[in-house]
């Protein structure tokens, strides 16, 4: 069987992709991803073989976004702790002192300014935020423009004016913990961080205390490490936090556009064309 094989579609990281695997499969051409994020391959492994590999970026950006600014609003008016008070069997009034903080006119920054950090952006632009932005790379001026965005240089000065943090990087070496105690210290009390990225790119114990503490007001992940968390783990004990469940992509559109993506690429690999979305080893 392993003879026939020359493509593998890649869904919620299954199979794992390692060295035995690969030796078994010598006809094998190509390994497309259903997603953009590509940390759980090993990219330089993977093209040692002489196999190409693909992602999904133009299917998961308009998705991702959208769960990015979910769990913006959600975080700033509360939604989930005044569901549960709501829906409480002993409750008989609602206290007056439930407050939410204002979205129109606050600080955004995002910490990535890819496809998906653009598309926040976007949206933001709608709700009137002030959009900062730290990126590898600096956007091109009529881009910025576009969106009212303003650049960082330094990921300090972004933590430390913003109202509302968004982690929109793809997990390497250089941002794994890439907001730890120090970073957390800089943003301000008030602020709520939202991650969308990789749960490794936030040191999660350093996040429970913050959040315990007051160091920050609150966050919003719709990913952690590992995916569920332990159900002892601090975070889960916090009222101050929404944890959804690596939801991005999970779209009935997005999960379709994803499969006629992948399809795309493999059938391209198959007949020695380019590769719409090819990933490279960096």
């Amino acid at each position: 069987i392993g003879k026939k094989v020359q493509a593998i579609y890649l869904w919620w990281h299954k199979p794992v992709i390692n060295k035995e695997l690969l030796q078994s499969l010598p006809n094998l051409k190509v390994i497309a991803n259903s997603g953009v994020g590509m940390d759980h391959l090993d990219l330089k492994l993977v093209a040692s073989f002489g196999v190409k590999m693909a992602n999904a970026p133009r299917a998961v950006s308009s998705s991702t976004a959208d769960t990015g600014m979910a769990l913006l609003l959600a975080s700033a008016r509360r939604l989930v702790e005044v569901h549960n008070i709501s829906i409480s069997p002993s409750v008989e009034y609602y206290e007056a002192d439930i407050l939410g903080v204002k979205v129109t006119g606050a600080t955004l920054g995002i910490i990535g300014m890819g496809s998906i950090g653009y598309k926040i952006a976007l949206r933001a632009k709608a709700f009137e935020m002030n959009i900062l932005y730290h990126n590898r790379t600096r956007r091109k001026v009529q881009e910025e423009q576009a969106v009212g965005a303003t650049y960082c240089k330094k990921i300090d000065s972004l933590l430390q004016q913003a109202d509302f943090v968004m982690l929109v990087v793809s997990l390497t070496p250089e941002t794994h913990r890439l907001i730890g105690k120090r970073e957390l210290e800089l943003m301000k009390p008030t602020a709520a961080l939202i991650n969308i990225s990789r749960g490794a790119v936030v040191d999660q114990e350093a996040l429970a205390a913050a959040l315990r503490t007051g160091v920050i007001r609150a966050a919003a992940l719709d990913v952690t490490s590992p995916e569920p968390l332990p159900r002892d783990h601090p975070l889960l004990k916090l009222k101050n936090i929404i944890i959804t469940p690596h939801l991005g992509i999970k779209t009935d559109k997005a999960t379709y556009m994803i499969t006629e993506e992948a399809v795309e690429n493999i059938l391209a690999a198959l007949s020695d064309l380019p590769l719409p979305s090819e990933v490279f080893p960096s």
